[in-house]
């Protein structure tokens, strides 16, 4: 097989990058050709996304790519979830997205669940409510009065509003879609009584696609501005985790995965989406990638990063593996804490906000820094072991192997603590999960793959896995009778 490329644009709340993908005999090799920062901007007390700033990082991309390889077979982009752009009547963007940690969501789940029972709402779309959804956010303009709802005409989530700056198609590929609460997984369609019961505007969305949806092709301006010809656009699993999770190297029911970066995505794939009561309870998500998935969305390494940014503000510069190395020194058995607590979601200081979390459920905090990034990881673990029993006690499975993919792969304390706390064996990698389904989807969409095993097995020979054996932990142990009293 000739040497096939391919270009993916994976967007995070963080940061961004382009990759070229190249397939060469069931081979896939990565090569990152840019990189530049995500950051939301506070405007007038509103947290927004500056879109147009990544659009231009897009072209920046697409130039390189086209200086170093003349043209690629087709390109795609994924990004977080949630956000979204709404155009007017002529097709131009309103205003800037507004970024899901703005503050315009809050107490909005409690408004909105008077017109739609919390149960009723949680079967029509499997997804667990969190106010930083779409639906809430969209609720939040319905609620305040913002006239943006009543100018617009289309609504796009993040990366189908790039695509359509590329290429002028309309669409939202559905592992986004299932995301914003508005989307019946079961119907696979917009789901009509949310719309309805929230009084939102059901006919400003767009046609929904599948992961693989050819779009439509760059048009004749991005042409001129990067120099690639009339280049394919394609739709990979737009949800960053939906990509990931493609690429992960899973054989059979028994195998959890963990998508581990800014997020935490907890999963094991199931074959339809399961809504039951005890579901419910537990706050479970049913999400798309190439099949249906169950997960936990935990809070992540994003404690690890806001509390890295706020000792550099404080004049103590840490690398992340600065980090690692401090809190393998550390002693065990210290303080731990509830990622997912609110207080941790946007804290203007986030070691303050851990040290306040431990002094209010009666907990000595951490003492430094190496026991603050200790307290961080090893409340990642034990919340990986809760989340795998909820999901054997739901799901009426015994797992064998948790897959760790993404950045958090690569921090070697995090691995073998989920290991240790899970009691399951952990297979860490690929580290480029999210960029390697992306590509592997484009690949998929235009033939150069026959199916997603065939996927799956390009997964399985192009990337070596880290193997870590669960050991014996009593300080952990100990840690999780604490942590299971904090819920």
């Amino acid at each position: 097989m000739q040497p096939t490329r391919f270009l993916a644009f994976d967007l995070g709340a963080e940061s961004g990058r382009a990759v070229v993908g190249t397939l060469a005999n069931d081979r896939l090799s990565l090569e990152e050709i840019q990189r530049f920062r995500n950051e939301p901007v506070e405007v007038t007390g509103t947290l927004y996304w500056d879109i147009l700033y990544l659009y231009s990082n897009l072209l920046t991309g697409m130039r390189a790519c086209a200086e170093r390889y003349g043209s690629v077979e087709s390109l795609g982009i994924d990004s977080w979830s949630v956000d979204f752009g709404l155009l007017g009547e002529d097709g131009a963007l309103l205003q800037n997205p507004v970024c899901y940690r703005d503050r315009r969501t809050e107490g909005m789940v409690e408004e909105a669940t008077w017109r739609l029972a919390p149960e009723r709402l949680y079967e029509l779309t499997g997804m667990s409510l969190n106010q930083i959804h779409t639906a809430f956010q969209m609720y939040s303009l319905r609620h305040y009065r913002k006239p943006v709802l009543e100018m617009a005409r289309t609504f796009l989530m993040i990366p189908d509003l790039l695509a359509y700056f590329l290429t002028g198609e309309k669409y939202c590929e559905r592992t986004n879609a299932i995301h914003s609460q508005l989307y019946d997984p079961r119907r696979r369609e917009w789901c009509a009584e949310v719309f309805a019961a929230l009084e939102l505007p059901l006919a400003i969305m767009p046609p929904l696609v599948d992961p693989g949806t050819r779009i439509g092709e760059i048009g004749k301006s991005v042409q001129r501005a990067t120099g690639l010809g009339p280049t394919p656009v394609i739709a990979p699993c737009t949800h960053d985790t939906g990509s990931a999770v493609a690429a992960v190297p899973l054989a059979g029911e028994d195998a959890a995965f963990l998508s581990s970066g800014t997020w935490s995505v907890l999963g094991t794939l199931t074959a339809a989406p399961v809504t039951t009561a005890e579901a419910f309870a537990a706050r479970l998500n049913n999400e798309l990638s190439l099949d249906f998935f169950v997960c936990r969305n935990i809070m992540g390494l994003w404690l690890l990063q806001q509390s890295r940014a706020a000792w550099k503000r404080a004049g103590e510069e840490y690398s992340y593996e600065d980090l690692v190395a401090l809190a393998e020194r550390a002693s065990r058995g210290g303080p731990v804490v509830f990622p997912d607590a609110p207080a941790f979601l946007a804290p203007p200081d986030m070691p303050q906000a851990i040290a306040e979390y431990c002094y209010r459920t009666g907990q000595a905090p951490p003492a430094d820094i190496p026991t603050t990034a200790r307290c961080i990881l090893e409340s990642l673990a034990l919340s990986y072991r809760h989340g795998l029993e909820q999901f054997r006690r739901i799901l009426g499975r015994e797992f064998t192997t948790l897959h760790i993919v993404g950045g958090g792969s690569l921090n070697t304390l995090l691995c073998q603590l989920a290991a240790d706390a899970t009691g399951l064996p952990v297979i860490a990698g690929p580290v480029e999960a999210t960029v390697a389904g992306n590509v592997l989807v484009q690949a998929l969409a235009s033939g150069y793959l026959e199916s997603v095993e065939h996927l799956r097995e390009v997964v399985r020979g192009s990337f070596s896995p880290v193997q870590y054996e669960p050991r014996p932990n009593e300080a952990l142990e100990e840690q999780y009778e604490k942590y299971v009293s904090l819920l």
